[in-house]
């Protein structure tokens, strides 16, 4: 019976006597009838020169460095490396050959399916793919790939492609430094040019703000001149209204439905002409936009034809072409905004007029309102003054407001130019006196007045259907008419 310890590095193998398969330890007791061997698991680095083909049938070797040894993070893996590995020295050329067969064999069959140009702009991405399928076949070994390194592309002897490439990029590199001496060289004279054109371009600047800045200050001042008109006129609307205000305070409900309703209607016509304002606003910015764009085009062509000759002098023109439209859309733009400021201002003044004569209906609604209620108070006091009695209310507003009087006009007009039969009644004691011969002739004029009421009563109800109220009297039906 022995006791033994692995090293850090190393794993213990011990089979045998109740043991099933292996059993992997750091360290412990070796029985009779058990064998016991040591592995170490320490990485190993493996050099290999692999040669390939890519997808165009081009040669190339791909030099490598694997640092691979057993992944000891993993029981599983520990134990297929102690049955499959362990045996043979991790020196030797066994394991060597088995790795290299596999390096070698999942590299070709990626190169294979690349082309040569795929493979040297993307070596990163190939070095990925060449590793991830490498370590899949390692996995069934039990190893990992710890490091991995592949160094520059190299060409087979006899085929030089990576050396005509790169001749290939020198000649590219010089060609370019070729072209951006030129560019400088052009660059420096048409930034004198440049210059020159900024001070012609920031003088035509400074008077086209010089006109819109005075554009805009008229239009402040007529928008203060209306503005004060119509703060005058709200004012003297606001006065008014007060004095209509005092008859109007219990017609608040039905003016609320005729405001809203003319608000609304303010406000529909008010947005319909903010909306046609901002559309013509755009309409004018898109026409300037498409003036700029035809100018570019017209100078680009233009200089697109005559670029292999006059090239410098080609540009100049279409630099300063573009500058000019620019100012002339700077101007365009600002003088926009002056129109805007003045439509801004007339909005502003109409609505301000709008809003006073709104607020005067108002009140002038509020007054009818309060003259109405105040018809249907007198109304019913009268009424409750007449113990309920709506004929006799009816009576008596037929008499206050002149009713038998117009009725009695109305008859005489309609008989004008006939020749009515006309009846007087009397009762044949018109000789009579009581108190001598003033008092009777002056009651004989007062009882033909009532001799005159009970046939003008029946004349009137015969017409219209009424009958006089009951403290005057009523109608008999008897032929004679006699009031009680």
């Amino acid at each position: 019976m022995l006791y033994k310890v692995a090293s850090p590095s190393e794993y213990l193998v011990i089979t045998g006597v109740g043991i099933s398969d292996i059993k992997l330890a750091k360290k412990g007791w070796i029985l009779p009838g058990q064998s016991c061997s040591v592995f170490d698991v320490s990485p190993v680095n493996y050099t290999f020169e692999v040669q390939a083909m890519s997808a165009e049938k081009l040669p190339f070797v791909l030099p490598a460095v694997f640092t691979i040894g057993p992944r000891v993070d993993d029981e599983q893996s520990l134990f297929r490396y102690a049955k499959l590995i362990s045996p043979h020295d991790k020196l030797s050329n066994h394991v060597k050959e088995l790795v290299q067969g596999i390096i070698e064999g999942e590299t070709r069959v990626l190169a294979a399916s690349m082309t040569m140009e795929e493979i040297f702009k993307g070596t990163k991405d190939f070095k990925q793919e060449v590793f991830g399928k490498v370590q899949l076949e390692l996995n069934q070994f039990g190893l990992l790939i710890y490091n991995a390194n592949v160094k520059q592309l190299v060409d087979v002897p006899g085929h030089e492609y990576f050396s005509y490439l790169g001749q290939k990029t020198q000649m590219e590199a010089a060609n370019q430094a070729r072209i951006d001496v030129a560019e400088a060289k052009m660059k420096g004279e048409i930034g004198s040019k440049q210059r020159e054109g900024r001070t012609q371009q920031n003088a035509a600047k400074i008077d086209a703000e010089t006109k819109i800045i005075a554009t805009q200050r008229q239009g402040d001042g007529k928008k203060e001149e209306i503005k004060v008109k119509t703060e005058v006129k709200i004012y003297e609307n606001h006065r008014e209204a007060e004095v209509a205000e005092a008859n109007a305070d219990l017609a608040r409900k039905k003016a609320g439905w005729s405001m809203e309703a003319q608000v609304a209607e303010v406000e529909a016509t008010k947005a319909v002409s903010l909306r046609d304002a901002e559309l013509q606003m755009e309409v004018e910015r898109m026409n300037a936009l498409t003036r700029t764009e035809k100018l570019k085009a017209e100078f680009l062509s233009k200089a697109s034809v005559e670029y292999e000759t006059k090239v410098q002098e080609a540009n100049w023109e279409l630099y300063r072409k573009q500058k000019a439209a620019e100012a002339i859309l700077y101007e365009k733009e600002k003088e926009a905004d002056a129109q805007k400021a003045i439509a801004d201002a007339t909005f502003y003044s109409r609505q301000q007029v709008a809003d006073g004569e709104l607020y005067a209906k108002q009140k002038e609604a509020e007054g009818l309102v309060a003259l109405a209620q105040a018809q249907g108070v007198y109304l019913r006091t009268l009424l409750d003054a007449l113990g309920g009695n709506y004929a006799a209310l009816r009576d008596y507003l037929m008499i206050n407001n002149g009713m038998y009087r117009e009725i009695a006009k109305i008859n005489s007009d309609a008989v004008q130019g006939l020749q009515p039969k006309i009846s007087i009644w009397t009762n044949g004691n018109s000789g009579e006196t009581n108190d001598g011969a003033g008092a009777g002739n002056a009651m004989k004029e007062v009882a033909g007045v009532y001799k005159m009421l009970p046939p003008l009563f029946k004349t009137v109800q015969e017409q219209t259907g009424m009958l006089p109220p009951a403290w005057m009297g009523s109608l008999t039906d008897s032929s004679n008419s006699n009031v009680k």
